[in-house]
């Protein structure tokens, strides 16, 4: 199967293309970017398709970032995926973006604490075991305070690698292990593979995780408890 996986929940934009029957990932590439994520995100996904030789009706589902991360990166990548797979009929599937850093930080065979940027001392954060084969979730992904996280972290015992764009705000100790840069921020990479393993879903079964409320919620939760 061949899976076209994108990630646009952050500062980079990121395609990549995966064959599972094969276990061999055909190319991906990244753009650490200011632009917005709809002005980049096809050019990408078409790119890889150009360089391997194959064309859209060649892929045989797409995986998309669900969340958490930015709002409007998420609604555009999802957007994107919903229209590509009603237009080609294909499955889609939405992938957690910690549970995908998880994945394209495989080789580290122990304990993987994804981290991204939340807001003012909080992270989303995801925990995952990964014995070099595959990756699982320990715990339901949530966003929590910084502090919190550290002391949940060192109460395992064990080594723990970090990677996302939050792991400069955690503590330095010695149990805990940076990401290399190669694989530190979204590659589209393990999107593609958590996908392999996921339940493919329709298109309007595609939806963001954005693990905190919107702003027009807050608003609206605001001025509810100002009546």
């Amino acid at each position: 199967m061949r899976i076209l996986g994108i990630d646009t929940s952050g500062k980079v934009a990121a395609a990549a293309l995966y064959d599972s029957e094969a276990g061999c990932l055909l190319a991906q590439q990244s753009v650490y970017t200011k632009r917005t994520h709809s002005q980049v995100i096809l050019p990408l996904a078409e790119r890889l398709l150009a360089d391997t030789g194959l064309q859209w009706q060649d892929v045989d589902g797409f995986a998309v970032a669900k969340g958490p991360g930015s709002y409007t990166g998420l609604r555009i990548g999802i957007a994107a995926v919903k229209a590509m797979a009603y237009a080609l009929q294909i499955p889609c599937v939405g992938i957690s973006t910690l549970e995908g850093l998880a994945w394209q930080n495989l080789s580290w065979q122990g304990v993987i604490c994804s981290v991204m940027t939340a807001r003012q001392a909080l992270v989303y954060a995801g925990l995952y075991h990964s014995d070099g084969t595959t990756v699982t979730a320990l715990r339901p992904d949530g966003m929590q305070p910084v502090a919190e996280l550290s002391e949940q972290l060192a109460a395992l015992g064990e080594p723990v690698l970090l990677v996302g764009d939050a792991v400069e705000e955690i503590p330095a100790a010695a149990f805990l292990h940076a990401a290399s840069p190669a694989t530190k921020l979204q590659n589209g990479a393990g999107i593609c593979l958590a996908a392999a393993q996921a339940a493919w879903q329709t298109p309007e079964e595609l939806f963001p995780e954005y693990l905190q409320l919107v702003k027009a919620e807050k608003d609206l939760q605001e001025k509810q408890r100002a009546k």
